[in-house]
């Protein structure tokens, strides 16, 4: 990461990186998308009404190729770059947005409170990966844009100041924001799907970001390499609770 694209993230909490996979990567990981809905949609896939999309966040489990994404060169060079130590896995989940004929709505949140000791007030970053192609016909991402030294504002204030950034790309293109920034799924009327890869990385200082993500034994224990090992080794209870359930409690992070 350079100077500019380190600033532009500081003074905007978010940075593109453009498209990281070419259209035949893409094409493969769209299918790989597509074959786990179809095979576990009846039991690992959840509604998310909020953001009107489905997510199952277990890919680690029914699509155990989704690491080529979560520990792409780039992206995790980006975010130790931002986050200013090891990076680990805190979440990844799969995302589905049907078609939609009602009206155009949103629902802005912030996913976790500022990390005021950190330089970019940025304790979890998100990395959003389109795997179809986003404009402005269709459903997509949104933020409003805030510096790391802005006042911290409530969602309407916010708003108001930073204003909406809509961001659309290709198929294969990445964005990375930090959680703490006010942001939304912007639902359009359209007849285009969106399905997106969304992976929430940490700093292995700092505890689990949340229960939704198991990491499964071969990748936090088993694993021959141990950069990988120690990637997938911040476990929230999820993880844990299986861990000990499946014989897997007598690992390094558990025993």
């Amino acid at each position: 990461m350079n100077t500019e694209e380190y600033e532009f993230f500081r003074r905007n909490g978010y940075l593109v990186l453009g498209q990281l996979f070419d259209d035949q990567e893409t094409a493969r990981l769209l299918a790989g998308f597509d074959r786990d809905r179809e095979e576990w949609g009846g039991s690992m896939w959840r509604p998310l009404p909020s953001a009107y999309q489905t997510v199952n966040c277990d890919p680690l489990i029914t699509w155990p190729a989704i690491e080529e994404i979560v520990r792409h060169p780039q992206i995790l060079a980006a975010v130790e770059a931002l986050l200013g130590g090891p990076s680990c896995l805190a979440e990844i989940c799969l995302r589905h947005m049907d078609a939609h004929a009602g009206e155009s709505w949103q629902h802005w949140h912030r996913d976790r409170p500022h990390w005021r000791e950190h330089p970019l007030r940025t304790q979890y970053i998100h990395a959003l990966i389109y795997l179809v192609d986003v404009d402005e016909t269709t459903h997509c991402f949104s933020l409003s844009p805030e510096a790391a030294d802005d006042p911290i504002l409530d969602k309407e204030a916010q708003l108001e100041r930073g204003g909406i950034i809509d961001l659309h790309g290709p198929a294969g293109s990445v964005v990375l924001f930090n959680l703490s920034v006010l942001h939304a799924a912007t639902v359009r009327p359209t007849e285009s799907e969106r399905k997106s890869v969304q992976i929430y990385y940490g700093r292995r200082d700092q505890p689990p970001l949340s229960n939704h993500t198991a990491m499964p034994a071969r990748l936090w224990r088993d694993h021959p390499d141990p950069e990988v090992r120690a990637f997938y080794s911040v476990l929230n209870p999820k993880s844990r609770a299986l861990a000990a359930a499946f014989g897997a409690e007598q690992g390094p992070e558990l025993g």
